[in-house]
């Protein structure tokens, strides 16, 4: 009777050890190091999968692969059904009292030109080293047998936005498996299959799933670092609306030989009517445009906190001035912006035709702060184009309006995330601080809003969790272009971030 005892006792302490065992900065480093070959296959295995959210086949594989990993971490896995694409949830409860933090990884990737690849697939990931400049050279590297250098990059479609950082948090969570570690906190994870679409269903789902997505805080596991390639924390990410506009010109392309000097070109018009968009200095022209966003002091000295020098970012860049919206990297980010991601119009090069164009279609991003309204925004651009003369029609003119108006044109726009924002010295920032500070000290990167945008006012606004963004990639990926890469040295790192994360208690 006294062996049982003495027997339970022995199995409660070891229980009581694994359960919120600390782990050290040399232990971390030497997990993710021991676990890095093994992680970087798995990628690979993942990278190979295509994901285009589209395409609900490339969606069912995906979802496929995830639900697989996280039952074999034991987590609870559920498919939470949406009128389009699928999301996956998962969760493993510690303790029903402790708190809880969910985990947002976005799965899907960008459509890929292959031909546009210097690369035979985008979707055959291959190792490459550097040998100039933009310069890069494909090399043999088995990642379970050679030695790496952290600098060598792996190429494919989402290796950074955002399969790298998936992994890397799935490999810190069979590092903690393989030790019997558990968190201090319980951990939910979402998975979102078509985050490049803009979410379309996220935030119905969250708002008819609010007590099973319910958690103290949202851990965002996508997003490139900062320039500095320092481990970087993002407390914000600014909104999206897309427009489509269409100037058109004659009815059908034109022989610019027989009909120059006699039919308009729509080109010269919509170049025109750009070029109104923005002055001299960069700023957008638009009544309005800026309304409600104020920097005081303070919040200058704190955005520029972060350490950037402008010479270094223009000449890295290759321009030798940058938009005046305000006076540091950092501060231009505050503000919303106006973008021409697209412009097409007859044919370019060995496709040359010398022809007068029927139309001529440019596309136009917004990328959005808390402070702006998407919808005011498109409606200010739209009624400066009405403003410049233009008659907008719904969809082809008719030829009652080809005979009254000289300036035809369509525009439609849509509404994507929008923007968010966390408090930098909440409890949140506070916590990931203290995780990162004891592996990389100090040299830790808090930035206030990034550029580009996520999915997570649902989470913030609907259910008042505060999210923050946790930055893994190296910050010239190539991310939505053609030859998309990942770091290795990041990735190994992205490992350490999160085993960091998971093992820090969350008072």
């Amino acid at each position: 009777m006294k062996s049982k005892y003495f027997n339970i006792l022995i199995l409660f302490f070891l229980v009581t050890v694994s359960y919120g065992q600390s782990l050290s900065k040399a232990k971390i480093m030497d997990y993710a190091q021991q676990k890095f070959p093994e992680a970087l296959s798995n990628l690979e295995s993942f990278l190979k999968i295509p994901n285009d959210g589209h395409f609900p086949e490339e969606i069912a594989n995906n979802l496929k692969w995830c639900e697989m990993v996280f039952n074999n971490l034991d987590f609870d896995v559920k498919v939470i059904s949406t009128p389009g694409a699928p999301l996956l949830f998962a969760e493993k409860i510690i303790n029903k009292k402790a708190k809880t933090i969910l985990f947002y990884l976005q799965i899907d990737g960008l459509p890929a030109d292959a031909s546009a690849w210097d690369q035979e697939d985008p979707f055959k990931p291959v190792y490459k080293e550097k040998t100039g400049l933009n310069k890069w050279q494909i090399i043999n590297f088995n990642p379970l047998k050679d030695e790496f250098n952290p600098d060598w990059r792996l190429f494919a479609r989402s290796s950074s936005d955002s399969k790298g950082p998936t992994v890397a948090f799935i490999s810190a969570l069979e590092i903690l498996r393989d030790k019997k570690i558990d968190p201090e906190y319980n951990i939910k994870v979402i998975m979102d299959f078509q985050e490049e679409l803009g979410s379309p269903h996220l935030a119905n789902a969250v708002l008819n799933n609010k007590e099973l997505l319910q958690a103290n805080m949202i851990l965002i596991m996508d997003g490139t670092r900062h320039l500095s390639n320092l481990p970087t924390l993002t407390y914000g990410a600014r909104g999206i609306a897309r427009a489509t506009l269409k100037v058109f010109g004659p009815r059908y392309p034109l022989h610019s030989g027989q009909y120059g000097n006699f039919a308009p070109n729509p080109v010269f018009h919509t170049a025109k009517l750009l070029g109104s968009l923005k002055d001299d200095n960069g700023r957008v022209t638009l009544p309005g445009f800026y309304d409600g966003i104020y920097l005081d002091e303070s919040e200058k000295e704190m955005l520029n906190n972060v350490p950037e020098n402008l010479d270094s970012i223009k000449k890295r860049l290759g321009i030798a001035k940058h938009d005046a919206i305000g006076h540091t990297y950092q501060e231009v980010l505050q503000y919303p912006s106006l973008n021409i991601r697209g412009i097409q119009a007859g044919w370019v090069g060995s496709k040359v035709r010398t022809i007068i164009p029927s139309e001529v279609i440019t596309e136009i991003d917004m990328r959005l702060v808390p402070e702006s309204d998407g919808k005011r925004l498109m409606e200010l651009l739209k009624n400066h184009i009405i403003n410049e003369g233009y008659y907008l029609v719904d969809s082809i003119p008719t030829e009652k309006e080809r005979e009254k108006h000289t300036k035809l044109a369509s525009f439609k726009y849509s509404l994507g995330s929008n923007p968010f924002r966390t408090e930098l010295n909440g409890f949140t920032g506070k916590f990931l601080n203290k995780a990162l500070n004891k592996i990389y000290g100090q040299n830790i990167v808090n930035m206030r809003l990034t550029g580009g945008s996520q999915p997570m006012a649902p989470f913030v606004k609907t259910m008042g969790i505060p999210a923050v963004s946790v930055r893994i990639p190296n910050p010239d990926n190539n991310i939505h272009s053609p030859n998309e890469n990942l770091r290795l040295g990041n990735f190994l790192q992205g490992i350490e971030t999160c085993l960091a994360i998971l093992n820090e208690p969350l008072n």
